[in-house]
């Protein structure tokens, strides 16, 4: 009779819940605060920025409506389209070489051998180290007076090199400070990515005679092709958006050879003040990220 008393109190509040609809809403009563913080810091800029992008601005004040004006005369702006071939040529080179990078570094420490963990720790340091403070160092190190480089140069009795002066040194130098800094997240992905492979294809290639080479273009390319399809988009995505680095390192020069879309919109915005031209402009770019990250996710979903 006790044991009966005891149940029916919970009975009777599962039926007062299910009833009110409590077990109903308790999801998305969970899910309210991420909703909220997407819509405050994704949504919301998005859409006040496409209002911004209609409009002509001076000295801070909407003046008048220009519809789609800002967006054509982006398609006929040498300047941003200079600014889109560069941080193309920027994402292929930086991407490719972090992958290639990453991929061979997460290869060699798939295996578990003494000290492998102290070096794959090591490996990761770069990706943790501010960007501010990467592009300091890297100013440092490519300074033609006292940076490292022109010390090297000098203490082989060579004339030390202009890094930061020239087009071609300057773009090089700043894919050097990306892949330096992000190709230990390809590392990092692509190593959990090896390492969740399973290990039967291996071990029957294996008893087949196959050598590593043929192991890794027959099984272990195959089988890690979508994570490293989602490492690529992801880093692609990222690299679009660069802006500390170059800002600390070059500010988009010498002359234009730098100037990634972010740089042209930076000084759109707050150099020039064009505030519609500059929402437009980086408007265009959100759409083609966005259009990239939906096409690759549909790409990661097909099935074979």
């Amino acid at each position: 009779m006790t044991a009966q008393a005891a149940v029916a109190p919970r009975g009777v509040r599962r039926r007062i819940f299910g009833e009110s609809g409590l077990d109903a809403i308790l999801p998305y009563l969970l899910l309210a605060p991420t909703v909220l913080l997407v819509l405050a810091v994704l949504v919301y800029p998005l859409v006040e920025g496409a209002r911004t992008s209609t409009g002509f601005y001076r000295f801070g004040r909407r003046l008048r409506d220009v519809g789609w004006d800002n967006y054509l005369q982006a398609l006929h702006d040498p300047a941003f389209l200079g600014s889109v071939g560069t941080t193309l040529q920027f994402v292929a080179a930086a991407v490719v070489l972090e992958t290639t990078l990453g991929l061979a570094l997460a290869l060699l420490c798939a295996r578990e051998v003494r000290f492998i963990r102290a070096i794959r720790g090591s490996l990761i340091l770069p990706m943790i180290v501010t960007p501010v403070v990467v592009g300091i160092v890297f100013r440092l190190i490519y300074a033609s007076d006292v940076g490292l480089v022109a010390t090297l140069a000098r203490s082989v009795g060579l004339a030390p090199p202009q890094i930061l002066g020239q087009p071609n040194a300057a773009f090089a130098g700043l894919v050097l400070l990306d892949v330096w800094e992000w190709a230990p997240l390809m590392f990092l992905i692509l190593l959990a990515g090896i390492q969740s492979l399973p290990v039967e294809p291996f071990e029957a290639a294996k008893m087949d005679g196959a050598g590593g080479w043929r192991t890794f273009v027959d099984h272990t390319l195959p089988m890690l092709r979508p994570t490293i399809l989602v490492a690529v988009t992801l880093r692609s995505i990222d690299a679009l958006t660069t802006f500390d680095q170059v800002y600390v390192l070059t500010r988009g020069g010498p002359g234009t050879a730098t100037q990634l879309i972010s740089i042209y919109g930076y000084q759109t915005f707050f150099q020039f003040q064009q505030f519609g031209y500059a929402a437009a402009l980086l408007i265009m770019v959100a759409l083609v990220v966005i259009a990239a990250a939906g096409l690759a996710v549909g790409l990661m979903r097909r099935r074979p």
